[in-house]
């Protein structure tokens, strides 16, 4: 609950974060005021946020799916756009027949936050989520908790069980996709508080996608799905590559959301 609420307050602290470039001051004040316990944290909070530290590294959570996710500095922060990801890995997920749990990875986790709406979403779900970073692994591990759920540190595939090869019902990545020259045009939010490994998608933007996309065969099982977060812009690429590796590709996009997310599926 909010210690203080005065409109005073509040308009002088819409001021404040208007001042300093936030966009939605207002919905941020609001978010401020209700997270601070006392005064003084909420001096300390708009501060790091006046000095740039993005909203949810103040607060320390974000709001995906309807789920509140940790994040920590230095984390990766998951975007509304990716919302859009889950939902359709969710629903191929809900298809797996009837008699066993879907089994699904998600690659690149960052926070978790996809494969946490998944294993909230999906009943009876082997859930297994990678990140190369220990400092997303160690906040994916307090959003990805439960039954059937496993995090692990390493690079794409390599800490992956070997079990799991062939077993694959679903595999998401929203490996990184910023062309490396384009990082620099970043909003200081994001270049300046966020891992670089979690941005730089190489030379064109799609490096670490290749890279999921030339390994998936291995991983999946018959008649499952590869789904890739891009950019309108990269997914005829990201769709050729697909079919270049034997899956058939399709690409779905959310208006509302400016998210694109291609859709691969095994024979």
């Amino acid at each position: 609950m909010p210690v203080f609420s005065s409109s005073r307050l509040r308009s002088a602290l819409v001021t404040r974060l208007r001042a300093s470039g936030c966009v939605f001051a207002e919905d941020e004040a609001r978010l401020l005021l209700s997270a601070a316990r006392t005064p003084a944290e909420l001096a300390v909070m708009v501060g790091r946020r006046v000095a740039g530290l993005p909203l949810e590294h103040v607060v320390g959570w974000a709001e995906f799916c309807g789920l509140r996710i940790a994040v920590g500095p230095g984390v990766f922060v998951p975007r509304r756009r990716t919302e859009f990801l889950a939902r359709q890995a969710t629903d191929l997920a809900r298809r797996v027949p009837a008699g066993r749990g879907a089994v699904v990875v998600d690659l690149c986790c960052g926070s978790g936050a996809v494969g946490a709406a998944l294993a909230a979403a999906v009943r009876g779900v082997e859930l297994h989520a990678a990140d190369i970073d220990p400092a997303a692994v160690r906040c994916a591990r307090r959003n990805i908790t439960g039954p059937g759920t496993h995090v692990h540190e390493g690079d794409l595939y390599a800490p992956l069980p070997a079990a799991l090869r062939g077993r694959v019902d679903v595999l998401v990545a929203n490996a990184p996709y910023v062309p490396t020259d384009a990082i620099g045009l970043l909003p200081p939010e994001a270049r300046d508080h966020e891992p670089q490994v979690a941005l730089d998608g190489g030379t064109d933007g799609l490096a670490v996608q290749r890279r999921v996309t030339d390994a998936a065969r291995h991983w999946l099982a018959p008649g499952g799905h590869l789904l890739i977060e891009t950019s309108e812009r990269q997914a005829p690429e990201t769709a050729a590559a697909f079919t270049r590796n034997g899956l058939t590709a399709r690409v779905a996009a959310c208006d509302e959301l400016d998210a694109t997310v291609v859709i691969g599926t095994m024979p």
